[in-house]
C-alpha cells in the first residue's frame, strides 16, 4: 500500500484465489470446399443441421469437404468451417471462368462479381457495386441463381384497379382486354381478382397492352367485360399496403416506406419453387430512417444487416428521392405503379479451389489468440496441404493436432495388385515430416449421403477426430481414442480399404493408424500414434494430448504472475497453484507421477536479473497399452502354484 501522512483507514483488496483453470480440448477446424456461405471467415458450427443453414447441402464437387465436417459434428459439436473457393490471383475482378462469383441482378454485366464475406463488402463495396444492378447474392455459388427479390415500393404497386375492361374464358390461360394498358400497369407474378367469383390468379407472361397469359386455367363463368383489381405477389404476407413511416411523417416527409420479399424462385433453399426466404416490412426509402426503438430502417442498412441472402449494390430505378433524406420529399409520386422483381443470375460455384485457396482459409487458424482450437481436420488432401498444416498451424501453434488421411488415388479403386494400398499408402506419409502433433489415419470409409441419395466415398479424419471428441467427454483428453472401447466409427457401410494384420503391421511401423472393419465388431481405429518418427512417447497420441492439456492450462494460469516480482512468495504461489492440477491428473490416471521445481535452484540471480521466471515441472505421464501378451501354462495337478509361480 502507499505511504499516509494523516491518519485514516485504507481497505485494499487481494486475490489469492488463482487457480488452474479448465482448457477446451473439443473445439475443430476445417477449410473446406462448400456450396454456399461466407468464404475465408471462420463460422462455429454445432451440428450437422447448422452446417447445412450455413452452409447449404453438399453436390458432387463440394461433398468430400461437407462430409469430413458432418462426421466430426457427429460426435461433437463445436466446428469452427472455414469456406473456401476458387480465387483470382489478382485483386481485380477476371472473367475467367474458373473463378467463384456471386449471383447479380443483372445478367448483361454482373458475371465477375466477387464478395466473400461482410468484411470484404463492408470494406469494399459498401458504397455499391457499378453495373450488377440493384442487388447481388450475398456469397459467391451458382445456388444464388435461386434466388428473385421483389420490391413494393408504394401503395399503387401493392394493389390498383387495372384501366380498361378484361375478358376471362372459361378453361382458358388466356386474358384481353379492351383500353387496357398490361406493359405498364401488370407485372409477372401480380395477382390477378378473375371472374365474378374474384379468383385469384398469378400473370405468367404480358404479351402486350392488351393480353396476358396467367399461370393457371381460369375455370369459372366466361365474363367478357370486368373491371378487374392487382395486388402485388406477395401482399398476402404482409399486414397492409406501404405508406408513410413516422419518422417521414416528423419532418414532413411522406410515402418513404416500403415492402421486400426475398424469394426462393428455384426451390435450392427450402426445398420448393417460389418459397419466401425473407420479407422486409415497411422499410424506408430515406437514407438515415429510425424506426421508434431507434434502430436503423434505411432499406439498404436493413438488408444489408439482417438480410442471410443478398446485399445492396444499387439504388433502386424510377423510385422518387429514394436514398434522400425524408425532410419534406413525397417518395410515392412518380411511376412506381408496379412492383419492382428481379431474378439472380449468373452465380459460379467455380473449379475446385487450389491448394493456395486451401492453405488461406487453414491460415486463419494459425493465431492462438485469435482462436482456440484442438483438432485440425485436413479433409481431402494431399502432400502440400498436410505439409503446411502441420509445419505452418500445429508444430507452430503446439495446443492442436492435425488430423488427415490418405489422398484418394491411394485407398479407392486402388487395386491393380495386392498391397498396393498399402504401398502407397506408406510412400505418401514418407512425404511427410515427423510430428507429435499429427495424426494419420488409413482411409475412406463408404457412406450414404442423404441430399442426393448416393453413396460416396469420404475421408475418415472427420471421424477420427471425432473420436477423440468423444473420447474427452467420456474419458479424458490423454485417454486413447482406439480400439474396442472407445474406437467405433459411424455411419460406414464399407471401408475403401481394410488392412489385414500383415498390412497393419506394416502400417503401423511408418506411424499410420489403420481403420478396420472386423465381423460383428464394427469398424474400428486400431492404432494411437502420432506421426513422430522418433521412438518416444510422444508418439502415442494420448501423450501429446496429456501435454497439450498441461502446457495450455498451466500457462493460462501463469500468465497473471507476470510483472510480479520473482521472489519467495511468487514462486511459493506458482507451486501451490500447479501441485494440486497436477493430483488432480494423477487421479485422474493421466500421469503416473511428477515434481514441480520453482524455487532459488532455478531461479538464480542471474536468471532474476534477466526479468525471467523459470518452473520445471517433471512429468511421468501414463502409457496405453498397445500390445498384450498372454501366458497360459499347464501343471501337474500335485504342484503347488507358489513352487512354480514367476519361475517359468
Amino acid at each position: 500500500m502507499g505511504f499516509r501522512v494523516s491518519p485514516g483507514v485504507s481497505i485494499n483488496e487481494k486475490d489469492a484465489t488463482t487457480i488452474i483453470p479448465q482448457v477446451s480440448t473439443t473445439e475443430g477446424g476445417i477449410a473446406a470446399h462448400l456450396t454456399w456461405g461466407p468464404v475465408d471467415k471462420r463460422i462455429l458450427v454445432s451440428s450437422e443441421d447448422v452446417l447445412v443453414d450455413q452452409f447449404h447441402a453438399p453436390n458432387s464437387n463440394t461433398y468430400p469437404d461437407f462430409f469430413t465436417a458432418a462426421n466430426f459434428l457427429a460426435y461433437g459439436n463445436q466446428l469452427y468451417v472455414v469456406r473456401v473457393v476458387r480465387q483470382s490471383n489478382v485483386s481485380t475482378m477476371t472473367t475467367d471462368t474458373v473463378m467463384a462469383r456471386n449471383a447479380t441482378t443483372n445478367s448483361a454485366n454482373g458475371k465477375n462479381t466477387f464478395v466473400k464475406n461482410s468484411d470484404h463488402y463492408e470494406l469494399n463495396h459498401s458504397s455499391g457495386i457499378t453495373g450488377v444492378g440493384s442487388w447481388i447474392a450475398k456469397y459467391p455459388g451458382s445456388v444464388g441463381n435461386s434466388l428473385r427479390i421483389s420490391v413494393c415500393p408504394t401503395a399503387n404497386a401493392w394493389s390498383s384497379t387495372l384501366s380498361g375492361t378484361l375478358a376471362f374464358t372459361n378453361n382458358s390461360t388466356t386474358v384481353t382486354g379492351t383500353a387496357t394498358s398490361f406493359t405498364t400497369q401488370a407485372t409477372v407474378g401480380d395477382v390477378l381478382l378473375c371472374g365474378p367469383d374474384k379468383l385469384e390468379l398469378k400473370v405468367a407472361s404480358v404479351t402486350n397492352a392488351t393480353s396476358l397469359i396467367l399461370a393457371d386455367r381460369y375455370v369459372s363463368n366466361t365474363v367478357t367485360s370486368q373491371t378487374t383489381v392487382r395486388h402485388w405477389e406477395w401482399y398476402n404476407t404482409f399486414d397492409a399496403a406501404p405508406g408513410s413511416s413516422d419518422h417521414a411523417l416528423e419532418v414532413s416527409g411522406s410515402n418513404d416506406e416500403m415492402h421486400i420479399a426475398v424469394i426462393d424462385e428455384d426451390g435450392l433453399f427450402a426445398g420448393s419453387s417460389n418459397t419466401t426466404l425473407e420479407v422486409f416490412s415497411k422499410v424506408s426509402k430515406a437514407s438515415g430512417a429510425k424506426r421508434d426503438d431507434g434502430t436503423n430502417n434505411y432499406y439498404v442498412d436493413v438488408i444489408n444487416n439482417t438480410s442471410r441472402y443478398v446485399w445492396w449494390t444499387a439504388a433502386l430505378t424510377g423510385i422518387t428521392h429514394i436514398g434522400k433524406k425524408a425532410s419534406g420529399l413525397n417518395f410515392g409520386i412518380g411511376t412506381q405503379s408496379r412492383p419492382i422483381n428481379a431474378s439472380f443470375v449468373l452465380g459460379r460455384d467455380g473449379a475446385s479451389p487450389r491448394d493456395a485457396d486451401y492453405i488461406n482459409g487453414y491460415n486463419l487458424f494459425k493465431n492462438t489468440e485469435e482462436v482456440d482450437v484442438s483438432l485440425i481436420l485436413a479433409g481431402e488432401s494431399n502432400q502440400t496441404r498436410v505439409t503446411h498444416l502441420i509445419n505452418n498451424i500445429s508444430e507452430v501453434r503446439k495446443d492442436c493436432v492435425v488430423m488427415f488421411s490418405p489422398r484418394r488415388s491411394d485407398v479407392v479403386n486402388n487395386n491393380s495388385y495386392i498391397g498396393k494400398e498399402r504401398d502407397d499408402i506408406v510412400t505418401f506419409r514418407n512425404l511427410l515430416p515427423s510430428s507429435s502433433y499429427a495424426f494419420m489415419d488409413s482411409g475412406y470409409k463408404y457412406q450414404y449421403d442423404k441430399y442426393s441419395d448416393l453413396f460416396r466415398y469420404v475421408p475418415c479424419n472427420g471421424d477420427t477426430a471425432g473420436l477423440v471428441v468423444r473420447t474427452d467427454t467420456s474419458n479424458d483428453p490423454w485417454w486413447s481414442p482406439a480400439g474396442y472401447n472407445r474406437g467405433n466409427i459411424k455411419n460406414v457401410v464399407k471401408l475403401s480399404y481394410n488392412p489385414n494384420e500383415a498390412d497393419r503391421n506394416q502400417l503401423f511401423k511408418s506411424n499410420i493408424n489403420p481403420i478396420v472393419s472386423f465381423t460383428g465388431q464394427g469398424t474400428l481405429l486400431f492404432g494411437d500414434k502420432t506421426l513422430l518418427a522418433k521412438p518416444s512417447a510422444f508418439d502415442q497420441l494420448g501423450v501429446r494430448r496429456l501435454f497439450i492439456v498441461l502446457e495450455k492450462a498451466i500457462a493460462t494460469a501463469a500468465k497473471f504472475s507476470l510483472f510480479e516480482f520473482n521472489d519467495e512468495f511468487t514462486r511459493a504461489q506458482f507451486r501451490n497453484m500447479v501441485n494440486p492440477f497436477l493430483r488432480d491428473i494423477v487421479g485422474r490416471r493421466g500421469i503416473i507421477d511428477f515434481r514441480v521445481v520453482c524455487d532459488e535452484t532455478n531461479n538464480t540471480g542471474e536468471v532474476i536479473d534477466r526479468n525471467e521466471f523459470i518452473g520445471d515441472i517433471y512429468v511421468k505421464p501414463n502409457r496405453a497399452i498397445r500390445y498384450m501378451t498372454l501366458n497360459f501354462i499347464a501343471v501337474r495337478s500335485g504342484v503347488e502354484f507358489s513352487e512354480i509361480v514367476g519361475k517359468i
